[in-house]
Parts: C-alpha cells; structure tokens; sequence
C-alpha cells in the first residue's frame, strides 16, 4: 500500500525501552517490489541498499544473521542463495556471521557467540557489542518479534533482507530479496566503497564468532568453559524476570 503521507515516527537505533511500539501501529508502511525502507520511510530500493552497505561497513562489529531459509538448503530458492550470501560476507571487511539454526528457546544457557535465538536475541547483540546487522532467511513472525526485540534495548542498526514483504520494523529493510537481489546487494557495497566510503575495519576479513567457528575452521578440539556461557534470559535491565519453570 502506498504511503501518502509521511508518519512522525522514525524506526531508529535503540535502546527504545521496554515495550517499543510495532512500527506498523506507528504508521509505518510496508515497500511495494522495487522500494524499499529506511528508518521507517519508503525510499527506492537502490538507496535502502546503500544506508544498509553504509550502516554494515562504517559500524561496529557488523554480523550477518542467516535464518533456517537460508541455512538447510530445503529447496532450490534457498540453495541459490548461498553462493551470493558469502560474496556479501566477503565484501565486508571484520564481518562475522552468526545463525540462526532454529527457533526453539535454548534454556538453561545460550552461547551468543554460536547463535542467536529469537527468544534472546539481545543477548547476542550485547554480548558481541554489535551495532549493525542483517537479518536474510528468517520467517518473518520470528524476525518481527527479533526486530522489536532488538530495538527494545540495543544501539543495533537492523536490517531485513525478506523474501516476502519486508520488515516494518528494521532500520532497513528491502522486500521480496531474491538472489539476483544479494548480487546487486554485493555490488552495492562495493560502490559505496569505492565512492568513498572506508570500512572501519578494512583490511580484515570474515572473523570467526568465538570458539565454536574457530573450532569449526581449524578442526581444533575446543570447548568453551561454562563459566563463560552467558544465562539465558534477560541479563539486562529484565535480569529478575520470572522463572518459568519455577513451581
């Protein structure tokens, strides 16, 4: 739906507080194919693309977030996907990638430098001090409530590459992204690079998150000590929340 007139709210970088209003209440409305948002306003999708490609390399700690549509290759769309997602990666120097495998919360301990959850994903963002970050093959209920979430209590610069119909909720979001999509996307970051912007790590390349990818690429046999395994819940400002398994 067209958006006629322009809505006072702005979905900007957090922390907003403890409930942030869904940004579709706010007025907020969704791109058509060929736009996309930024900070909640509807642009062409070409300049969604380059505040997104500006946000990842000039941020700290930026991470892609790939979901299970990305990560299980259950389908030839899917599968597409993956050799454009690392060329992606690759253009973005001091990036780390962390996945998002399923949806189940992990009780009693996460480990935010292996996964982030939807049921957490705070914990991810605050534990690795990310501000920028992309979210690409998350069904789109998850990923709302991961949006919200986000804003609610980090300074983290989200961005919703969606399948579908984009995320109201995300700093910047482009809508039915598709292969030919993340290419375009890969050649966007290599524009603004070679425009003039510097990445604020340049020079490095994809960083191993913590042990489990450092284990997994050396083929060391390493195990992180539980005295560093973040509780989960929330470990912030919600720290004394209620117990669910608590009789």
């Amino acid at each position: 739906m067209n958006q006629t007139q322009e809505p006072a709210y702005r979905v900007v970088t957090g922390p907003e507080g403890l409930l942030p209003p869904a940004a579709a209440i706010m007025g907020i409305h969704l791109p058509e194919d060929g736009e996309g948002l930024v900070e909640g306003r509807i642009v062409p999708e070409e300049k969604a693309m380059e505040a997104a490609a500006i946000a990842m390399l000039t941020r700290k700690n930026p991470t892609l977030f790939p979901g299970p549509l990305m990560l299980w290759g259950w389908n030839d769309h899917t599968i597409e996907k993956s050799a454009p997602f690392f060329d992606v990666a690759n253009e973005i120097p001091g990036v780390r990638i962390i996945p998002m495998p399923d949806y189940r919360p992990i009780y009693p301990k996460i480990d935010p430098e292996a996964v982030i959850n939807p049921c957490h994903p705070n914990l991810t963002i605050w534990h690795n001090k990310i501000e920028a970050c992309i979210f690409i093959g998350v069904h789109c209920h998850f990923a709302n409530i991961t949006l919200k979430m986000i804003r609610a209590g980090t300074n983290c610069y989200t961005i919703a590459l969606c399948a579908e119909a984009g995320h109201e909720d995300a700093m910047a979001s482009v809508p039915n992204f598709t292969a030919e999509k993340l290419k375009n996307f890969a050649e966007t970051l290599r524009r603004v690079k070679k425009n003039g912007v510097k990445p604020l790590y340049e020079g490095q390349g994809i960083i191993p998150s913590g042990w489990a990818q450092i284990a997994g690429l050396t083929g060391a046999n390493m195990v992180k000590p539980a005295e560093e395994m973040v509780e989960a819940g929330f470990s912030h400002d919600l720290e004394k929340g209620l117990d669910e398994n608590e009789e």
